[in-house]
C-alpha cells in the first residue's frame, strides 16, 4: 500500500478539523429518511421557485431559513462529544422550534405589514428566539467567528453609549432591535438571505449535480493531459485543476481536501517538500474562490451590493483571477526548475484528445451558463437550465450517464451543501441590520481614512488588514459580507470606483484562508502531507503573493477590472506590467530564475517585480531597472564562476 496516500476515512477527518461544514451526523432508520426527505423538499422547493417564480422577498426567504435551520439542528451536533450516528432529542425540538420561530413571520405575514413596525410580546419572543436559534445554527454549522462578530454588533447596538469616541451612538432598545432584525428585510431576512434563498443555492444544486455527472474527475484529466508533463507536473496539476474545480465549488478547505487527496501525494512522490506540496494546493484551491462565474457564491451578493449585473462583474474578475494563478504557477515553476524536477512519465498522463472525446459533452452545462449570463439571463434561470443540461449532457455516453438514484441523492446533496451558506447569510444579516440601524459602516470607514490621513495606499493597507483579519475562518459567501459591509466604505469614501472597492475587501478577506495564524485552507493541505501546519502556511503565502499585490494594482488601474477600462492601451500596459511581474517576483522568491539566484539578485528581482504589479509609470521604470540589473548580476555572477 502507497504510504503517501491517505483512507477516505483519514481525509474525511482532516475535512472535519478544519471545516465544520463536513461534520454531519450519520443517523439510521426514521431519522435519516426525516432527513432525506426535507433535504429532497428543500430542493424541489427552490426549484420550483426559480422555474414558476419567485415568492414575495420576505416569505420566499423565510421558508428557505426554515428548511436550513431544521437540517442544521437535525445534521449538525451541539458537541462534537455527542454520538454522530443518531439524533438527540434536544435537536429535534430545536428544529421544531425554529420552524415555529421563522414560520410565525410567514403565518402572520399581513398582519405584521399592517402593524408597521410595531413589535408585540409575541412577536418579541419568537423573533429574539429566532435570533438566537439563528446565531447557534451559525454556530455549528460555520464556527465560532462569525458568530462572535454577529453576537459583538448585537452588544454594540445595544449599548453603544458606552463605545468611546467615533463609534459611539445612543443605543437601541432590544425590543426595537428584535423588530429590525427579524421583522424586516434589513436583518436576517436581508440581501444575503435573499441572494442564498435564489441564486446561490441554485449553484450549489448544480455543483452536486455535475459532481454526479463526473466533471470533478473531468477536471483532474484535464490538467493531468495539460500539465502532467511539464517540470514539476503534479503541482501544476494541482495549480489547473483547482482552478477549473474553484469554478463550481464554494469552499476553499474542501477543494484543497477534494482535489489535495489526489495531488498532493503525487507531488510528493516526485520530491516535493511536503509543506510545499500542501502549500500549492491550499493557494490553488483558495485561488478557486476568486475564479468566475461562481466566486464562492460571493458574485451574487456582489452584483446586489453594488448595482452593478452579476455578467460584468464575473468579466471583470477574470484577468484578476487569472493573474493570480499565474503568479502560483510561476512559483511552482520555478520551485521545480530550482529542485531538478520532471514531469510525470507519458504513460501516467492521459490524453486531451480522448479525456475530450470520452466525456468532454460533461462541460455543455459550464459553456452554457456562461453563455447564458453573458447574453442577459438571470442568474437563478441560467442556473436553472444549466442542472436540466448536466441531466441531459450526462445521457449522451453511457460511461457518464446519471442513473434515476443520482436525481435524488443530488437533489439531497445540494440541500446538505447549501446549509452553511444559509446559516452564514442569516446571522450575516444581524451584522448588516446593525450597521444599517447604528450608521456603524460609514464610522467605521471614516474612522480607516482618518487613521491613514487621508492616504490611498496606506488607506488601502488598513484595509487589507481590516479584511484579512475580518476573514479569518470565515466561508466565502459570509466573508464578503463582513469586510463589504466593515472595511470597503473607506475605500469608497476616497473616491475609490464601487466595484474596485469590493473586489479589494474580498481579495483579502479570502486570501486569508491561506495567511498565518488561522490559515484553514492551508492547515487542511498540512494535514493531507503530514506537513507542519505552520510552515505550510508560510509557504502558501509566497506562492499566494499574486493575490496580496493584484488588489492593489486594480485599485491603483481599474482597467484591469475591463469595467473601468479607460482604452485598450491602457489595459495592455498594465496587464503586461502585472506579468512580467509577477514573472520575476515569483523567482525572486522561489531563489531561481533561469538558474539559482544569489542574495542580492533575489532582492532586486522581488522588489522590481513588485514595483513592477504596481500600475504607475514611476514604480514601473524603477522596477524595470532593478530586474535589469539583477539580470546583469546574474550574468557577470556566472561568468566568474565558470572561469
Amino acid at each position: 500500500m502507497d504510504k503517501e496516500k491517505l483512507t477516505s476515512e483519514e481525509v474525511q477527518k482532516i475535512l472535519e478539523k478544519y471545516d465544520k461544514e463536513a461534520i454531519q451526523r450519520t443517523p439510521k432508520g426514521f431519522f435519516l429518511k426525516l432527513i432525506i426527505a426535507i433535504a429532497i423538499t428543500f430542493s424541489i422547493f427552490q426549484l420550483y421557485t426559480a422555474a414558476f417564480g419567485v415568492l414575495d422577498a420576505m416569505i420566499q426567504r423565510s421558508v428557505h431559513l426554515a428548511f436550513g435551520l431544521a437540517l442544521i439542528y437535525l445534521l449538525y451536533p451541539m458537541s462534537k462529544k455527542w454520538r454522530r450516528d443518531k439524533v438527540h432529542l434536544i435537536d429535534v425540538a430545536l428544529a421544531a422550534l425554529a420552524v415555529f420561530c421563522v414560520m410565525y413571520g410567514v403565518v402572520n405575514y399581513k398582519e405584521l405589514v399592517l402593524r408597521a413596525g410595531i413589535v408585540t410580546r409575541m412577536d418579541f419572543v419568537m423573533g429574539l428566539i429566532g435570533i438566537l436559534l439563528v446565531l447557534e445554527a451559525a454556530r455549528r454549522v460555520v464556527g465560532l467567528p462569525i458568530t462572535i462578530v454577529a453576537g459583538f454588533f448585537i452588544v454594540y447596538a445595544i449599548y453603544g453609549r458606552y463605545f468611546p469616541g467615533l463609534l459611539a451612538h445612543r443605543g437601541v432598545s432590544l425590543q426595537r432591535l428584535v423588530g429590525h432584525l427579524f421583522y424586516t428585510t434589513e436583518g436576517i431576512f436581508g440581501i444575503p438571505l435573499g441572494v442564498s434563498s435564489t441564486f446561490v443555492f441554485l449553484f450549489i444544486l448544480l455543483s452536486a449535480f455535475l459532481e454526479k455527472t463526473g466533471l470533478g474527475q473531468l477536471f483532474i484529466d484535464l490538467a493531468n493531459s495539460i500539465a502532467g508533463r511539464a517540470s514539476g507536473g503534479p503541482a501544476k496539476v494541482a495549480v489547473f485543476s483547482s482552478a477549473l474545480m474553484g469554478t463550481i465549488s464554494g469552499s476553499s478547505v474542501a477543494n484543497t481536501v477534494g482535489t489535495g487527496s489526489f495531488t498532493i501525494p503525487m507531488m510528493k512522490k516526485i520530491g516535493y517538500k511536503p509543506e510545499f506540496a500542501a502549500a500549492v494546493e491550499a493557494a490553488a484551491s483558495t485561488g478557486g474562490q476568486l475564479m468566475p462565474p461562481i466566486m464562492g457564491a460571493a458574485a451574487f451578493l456582489m452584483a446586489e451590493f453594488t448595482g452593478i449585473s452579476y455578467g460584468k462583474i464575473i468579466i471583470a474578475a477574470a484577468i484578476p483571477a487569472i493573474l493570480y494563478f499565474f503568479g502560483v504557477w510561476m512559483g511552482v515553476h520555478w520551485e521545480a526548475k530550482k529542485l531538478g524536477l520532471k514531469g510525470l512519465p507519458k504513460e501516467m498522463v492521459p490524453n486531451i484528445k480522448n479525456v475530450l472525446l470520452e466525456r468532454g459533452h460533461l462541460l455543455i452545462p459550464l459553456v452554457a451558463i456562461i453563455y447564458l449570463l453573458v447574453s442577459g439571463y438571470t442568474p437563478m434561470r441560467a442556473a436553472l437550465v444549466a442542472i436540466i443540461l448536466s441531466v441531459v449532457a450526462s445521457m449522451l455516453r453511457k460511461n457518464t450517464r446519471i442513473k434515476l438514484i443520482d436525481i435524488p441523492k443530488a437533489l439531497e446533496a445540494g440541500a446538505r451543501g447549501a446549509l452553511s451558506v444559509v446559516a452564514a447569510t442569516a446571522c450575516a444579516g444581524i451584522i448588516i441590520g446593525v450597521v444599517t440601524l447604528t450608521g456603524v459602516g460609514l464610522k467605521l470607514g471614516t474612522a480607516l481614512v482618518d487613521l491613514a490621513k487621508g492616504n490611498l495606499l496606506i488607506t488601502l493597507f488598513f484595509t487589507m488588514l481590516t479584511s484579512l483579519i475580518l476573514g479569518m475562518g470565515v466561508p466565502t459567501t459570509a466573508n464578503y459580507v463582513i469586510t463589504s459591509t466593515i472595511a470597503a466604505p473607506a475605500l469608497l469614501r476616497l473616491g475609490v470606483p464601487i466595484l474596485a472597492a469590493h473586489m479589494f475587501v474580498f481579495y483579502f478577506g479570502i486570501i486569508a484562508d491561506v495567511t498565518p495564524p488561522v490559515a484553514l485552507a492551508a492547515m487542511a493541505g498540512a494535514g493531507i502531507a503530514r506537513a507542519n501546519p505552520f510552515k505550510t502556511g508560510l509557504t502558501a503565502s509566497k506562492l499566494a503573493i499574486a493575490a496580496f499585490l493584484v488588489p492593489y494594482a486594480f485599485v491603483l488601474s481599474p482597467d484591469l477590472l475591463i469595467f473601468y477600462m479607460k482604452g485598450p492601451i491602457h489595459l495592455i500596459w498594465a496587464l503586461i506590467t502585472c506579468v512580467v511581474g509577477l514573472f520575476v517576483l515569483s523567482g525572486g522568491l522561489a531563489g531561481y530564475v533561469f538558474d539559482k539566484l544569489g542574495i542580492i539578485s533575489r532582492i532586486c528581482y522581488s522588489v522590481g517585480g513588485i514595483l513592477l504589479v504596481v500600475p504607475e509609470m514611476t514604480t514601473d521604470l524603477v522596477g524595470a531597472g532593478l530586474i535589469v540589473l539583477a539580470f546583469v548580476i546574474e550574468k557577470v555572477r556566472t561568468k566568474f564562476a565558470k572561469a
